[in-house]
């Protein structure tokens, strides 16, 4: 039940082993002319790598990130970490900020300044995934997080709040409104054209919303036969051979940075802030939590326990959005969506100001 505050310290020694080991990358050769059609590019991975080791400063982001109070406790057995950052405002909303894969707690560290004066903001790392380590058994896919948050929040003594989230972050917060209904007052969600297609290529029945011989819907069946035939590898591995997977992750600061930044590249329409990139990355190598990151993906790929359904309202904002978006995800009448003509997967980092504006209104409408 106890909750303590915690500040991150990384030692110098983990930071002087992570400048040797990225100075001393055993870099492969490439198909010339290639591009990004076979992953990362080898020019453009030497360069990021180059300036994580000599330019960017780790020790100015580590102070940045404990500018918010941290804490971790046990919940069900397991290690959580989270920002407990509380408006000056005692009447403001509390929001759980839930994130996804390929990311962390820091995905939000500006969209937090934007939402501070209006919400008491809860920002977890999922199980797995930063400091909410080690995973010390299985089972910790989506379902078992949603009711570790509720407990979290009820830890928090909040009787009402509301939920955020993207990717894994909307499937987790969408379970936290069925388990917790009675306290949780709205359900929001990002999401966008690329990121619906590639969830309808797994999800039973997403994908029969949509017509084969409708035009308007040709964008979707093209996004799902490229994501199944060249984009989800990534996926497969995780989803059946995380452990392989994690030594690579754990062992090659540049392989991780090339595993995350490829999706980074790949899902994003607007420019991120590099250096939030690579804070991001070192907290998955400073943290050692490559593997059980992937790991969770596994679970959640061998799991039923997606939640129960739920009557809290809902609220969407669809970035880089086109009609397929709506027509795939088939929201119930009277859904709060909002839809913005730019944007990708990671909003919270492409358009902070963007989103923070779509969560006070939804959340004004519904608390």
């Amino acid at each position: 039940m106890s909750i303590e505050p915690f500040t991150i310290a990384v030692p110098q020694s983990a930071v002087d082993d992570l400048t040797d080991r990225l100075a001393k990358t055993r870099w492969p050769d490439e198909t010339p002319g290639a591009g990004w059609s076979r992953g990362v590019p080898l020019e453009f991975l030497r360069e990021l790598t180059t300036y994580w080791a000599s330019s960017y400063d780790w020790r100015a982001a580590e102070a940045r990130l404990n500018e918010f109070a941290q804490f971790t406790t046990e919940i069900d057995g397991q290690r959580i970490h989270f920002l407990h950052v509380r408006s000056d405002r005692p009447d403001a909303l509390p929001l759980v900020l839930t994130h996804g894969y390929p990311s962390s707690f820091a995905e939000f560290s500006t969209l937090i300044g934007h939402l501070r004066q209006d919400f008491h903001v809860v920002a977890p790392s999922l199980p797995g995934f930063g400091f909410s380590t080690p995973v010390r058994e299985p089972g910790w896919a989506m379902g078992r997080t949603a009711r570790a948050w509720a407990e979290l929040m009820r830890r928090l003594g909040y009787d009402r709040y509301g939920v955020h989230g993207g990717d894994i972050g909307a499937g987790v917060s969408g379970a936290v409104a069925g388990i917790d209904g009675e306290h949780v007052v709205g359900v929001h969600v990002v999401t966008d054209p690329l990121t619906a297609a590639n969830t309808a290529t797994f999800l039973p029945g997403m994908a029969d919303r949509l017509d084969p011989a409708d035009p308007a819907d040709k964008p979707a069946l093209d996004r799902m036969a490229a994501f199944q035939r060249e984009g989800s590898g990534y996926l497969a591995i995780q989803n059946s051979r995380p452990q392989t997977i994690g030594y690579l992750l754990n062992d090659s600061p540049a392989g991780q940075l090339g595993w995350i930044v490829e999706k980074f590249e790949e899902w994003t329409d607007l420019p991120y802030d590099r250096d939030q990139l690579l804070t991001i990355v070192s907290l998955y190598w400073f943290t050692g939590s490559g593997v059980s990151a992937a790991r969770y993906l596994y679970e959640q790929a061998h799991s039923s326990d997606w939640g129960a359904p739920s009557a809290v309202p809902q609220g969407f904002s669809v970035f880089g959005a086109d009609t397929t978006v709506r027509k795939l995800l088939a929201p119930p009448a009277g859904t709060h969506w909002v839809e913005h003509d730019r944007g990708g997967h990671f909003p919270a980092m492409e358009a902070p100001q963007v989103l923070a504006s779509d969560l006070r209104t939804f959340f004004e409408q519904v608390k």
